[in-house]
């Protein structure tokens, strides 16, 4: 069994392996005076049994720091938790040197009576340590959740960005450009309006798939008005092959989704499964307050690229796993498959 010390700041055992011995030295100093350096008898054993002790008085302190910093882990607590543990420091320092001061006095080797005069300059100058300390590990510990917080932070945005790769590699592509360009010409010579039309959907897609900023949530009510236009796109495309119901409530539409998220769903439901006039895919959007459902039958084609676009699924909820607590639900049934996405409030962002 493998002993664990405790950790307030994650180098608690760094800081007492630079600090304990010039510590020790230095109040056994005090005690002895120049005897201490003079003679090895006094040298050694106090040495020893001063830093033993030393260190077990640290590793208390460390022991009931931890416990305040659960007991108080709001920011706002913060100046209460190091005035407790200042005066926690002093006073375990304080048995700590009563310890150390008469517990020498056993030894009649060391030729040792308690001096309070000089109890009083190591208690004063323990108590100024403690205090350092105190700061310092609380800085170490502010500076670690710091890096913590920065890697979660770069860590999202190498998610965001690998999640706008893979939005733009699945729609922007030579054959969703040419399916687009290729209904366009159609249009052109069949009717002129409806390619009019077409053409500014088309503008409209391409010019969210495309835009250049780096915006983690959208409104729903955005990403609703982008899955209009690209809904038109796939209308001309599949026809009544396909079939994309919305039902939104209107309190929901100010809640925010990652941007594309219901891109990567539909054309997941779309290349995964089969679909003709007579027996159409369903694909159905809609609210319940706390999720975005999206629901679709389940008719799996013989045939698929689905790997690529399970890749942009999973994507998908490692992104929503950094944004928010909430979880995204998949689940998979004989014949239909439901993705909850939770709708998120601007309150209940990472930061």
């Amino acid at each position: 069994m493998k002993l664990r010390l405790p950790q307030y700041s994650g180098k608690d055992h760094l800081v007492l392996a630079i600090i304990f011995l010039p510590l020790t030295m230095g109040l056994n100093a005090i005690i002895f005076g120049g005897r201490y350096f003079t003679r090895w008898d006094i040298f050694l054993p106090t040495t020893l049994l001063t830093s033993l002790v030393f260190s077990v008085n640290y590793i208390i302190c460390s022991a009931f720091s931890i416990w305040l910093k659960n007991r108080m882990p709001a920011e706002r607590q913060t100046n209460r938790r190091l005035l407790y543990m200042i005066a926690l420091f002093v006073a375990l320092s304080g048995v700590f040197l009563l310890t150390v001061f008469h517990g020498y006095e056993f030894f009649p080797s060391f030729s040792y009576t308690f001096n309070e005069k000089r109890f009083t300059w190591a208690y004063m100058g323990i108590a100024i340590i403690d205090i350092f300390m105190v700061i310092l590990m609380e800085g170490i510990s502010n500076y670690n959740h710091w890096r913590e917080n920065l890697k979660e932070t770069e860590k999202l945005k190498k998610t965001f960005k690998q999640s706008q790769l893979l939005g733009l590699k699945s729609q922007v592509n030579p054959h969703f450009l040419f399916n687009s360009l290729n209904t366009l010409s159609s249009l052109i010579t069949e009717d002129e309006k409806e390619a009019e039309t077409f053409l500014n959907e088309m503008t409209k897609v391409y010019r969210y798939l495309l835009r250049g900023d780096d915006e983690q949530l959208v409104p729903l009510q955005t990403e609703l008005k982008f899955i209009e236009a690209y809904n038109h796109l796939l209308d001309r495309r599949f026809g009544q092959s396909l079939q994309v119901q919305l039902h939104i409530r209107e309190e929901d539409k100010t809640k925010l989704i990652p941007p594309l998220s219901l891109q990567v769903l539909i054309e997941n439901a779309f290349t995964q499964n089969s679909m003709s006039k007579t027996d159409p895919l369903v694909i159905r959007i809609s609210t319940n307050g706390d999720d975005l459902v999206v629901q679709n039958s389940r008719k799996p084609k013989s045939i698929s690229n689905a790997i690529d676009f399970e890749a942009g699924l999973d994507n998908l909820v490692t992104k929503y796993r950094l944004l928010t607590a909430a979880e995204v639900v998949i689940r998979d049934e004989e014949s239909e498959r439901s993705i909850y996405l939770p709708l998120i409030e601007k309150k209940g962002v990472v930061a």
